[in-house]
């Protein structure tokens, strides 16, 4: 059976899913011919591994493979720690290249940082594959990651020195913007690999807190949530129109009877009304929207504001969520107050151009530095210090 894009599970892939994943290793992993390559997989996500295995061994690399449960499994620290190489065996010409492939889920994060403690971060690189899938690899990694941080870096240069954006759609968003860089820092994925990160798949994001928000967003795209569902996540056929003040929902309506169930249920929970994520699409090879509830969706280009949890550090945003609803436009264009205009049908026509530096030497480097939110670096630090103070003998 071949390879469709439909979001259902698939046996057999065709060339383009093939094109995808040799693509994939190339051009973001970047596999060496001395490399270590350890894959990790869920159940739901055994085929991408197994896509990913065998392209491996046609280029002659063994990968070692381990199954895990998504969530919850208390054995996997022991399973990589018998399988992983001795750390004196890694280094820049043989690195450890650990790949994470789950369809539904990111899970164990702290898990790994304490396994691959042991290993130099210089010489240790870790890819984390969500919506493992394929859409994943014929759309959502076709560009190169250093396409993704040039069109990153030209949104990132118009929008980090101004204090108001005017964003509106063609179906009908009209939203005001107060943007304070100097206090709430922006998160880029790129899809390229740093020292001491974990590297976020799918890539093409630029995110962060707005100051203030006032308008209506018609969201026409689809939806992403960080919670299990089985409702379609595209939005095209039943817009979701959510009017907001000060920050926070005042009102939302949809025609569909089960979308407007499931926005019930996450703007009711404590601190799910408040919009805690301006975010703006970048990735132009993903050129339409899926049925799967995923980020292949919200870094399609366009507008998506995250209701619910933010991804900023407490100190300078002081609530929490235990949810986090994306809702995504097909389209945008967002106005400057310079009167720069930035249309998402025009990304793949900006020209490159470098990250630039945060604005106040408080706020963090604006690259993805961890998971989703950007906000692990206590527990990094947490999973070294507890290897550094074993007894090795």
């Amino acid at each position: 059976m071949t390879a469709e894009k439909s979001g259902q599970a698939v046996r057999t892939p065709d060339a383009a899913v093939w094109r995808g994943v040799s693509h994939f290793l190339d051009a973001y992993v970047k596999v060496g011919d001395g490399d270590h390559v350890v894959l990790v997989y869920t159940l739901d996500g055994r085929e991408a591994a197994a896509w990913l295995a065998t392209e491996l061994s046609l280029r002659g690399h063994r990968a070692v493979t381990v199954g895990m449960n998504p969530v919850r499994d208390d054995g996997l620290e022991a399973r990589l720690r018998a399988v992983l190489p001795d750390p004196a065996r890694v280094g820049p010409a043989s690195r450890l290249v650990l790949l994470t492939v789950e369809r539904e889920s990111m899970s164990h994060g702290i898990k790994l940082r304490r396994v691959l403690a042991p290993y130099p971060e210089r010489d240790c690189a870790v890819f984390r594959l969500i919506n493992a899938a394929v859409e994943f690899f014929v759309d959502a990694v076709s560009l190169t990651p250093e396409q993704l941080s040039g069109v990153n870096g030209a949104l990132l240069n118009r929008m980090m020195p101004a204090s108001r954006l005017h964003i509106g759609t063609t179906a009908g968003t009209d939203l005001d913007v107060e943007i304070d860089s100097e206090r709430y820092r922006w998160l880029s994925n790129r899809g390229v690999w740093r020292e001491g990160s974990f590297v976020i798949l799918p890539p093409g994001e630029v995110s962060t807190y707005p100051a203030n928000i006032n308008g209506i967003l018609v969201a026409d795209g689809a939806f992403n949530v960080t919670a299990y569902t089985t409702t379609d996540a595209r939005l095209g056929a039943h817009p979701v129109v959510i009017e907001i003040e000060e920050g926070r929902v005042v009102d939302y309506r949809c025609d569909s009877p089960a979308l407007m169930t499931l926005l019930g249920r996450c703007l009711e929970r404590e601190n799910g009304d408040r919009v805690g994520e301006l975010g703006f699409g970048t990735n132009f090879g993903i050129d339409g929207f899926i049925p799967m509830n995923s980020h292949i969706n919200e870094r399609h280009p366009g507008v998506h504001l995250g209701l619910g949890q933010h991804g900023q550090k407490f100190d300078a945003v002081p609530y929490m969520c235990d949810i986090h609803l994306d809702l995504i436009t097909a389209d945008t264009t967002v106005v400057v107050e310079d009167g720069a205009t930035i249309r998402s049908r025009d990304l793949a026509d900006l020209p490159g151009e470098d990250h630039p530096k945060p604005l106040h030497g408080e706020v963090d480097d604006e690259d993805i530095d961890g998971d989703c939110c950007g906000v692990i670096a206590t527990e990094v630090a947490r999973a070294r210090a507890e290897y550094l103070s074993l007894d090795r003998g």
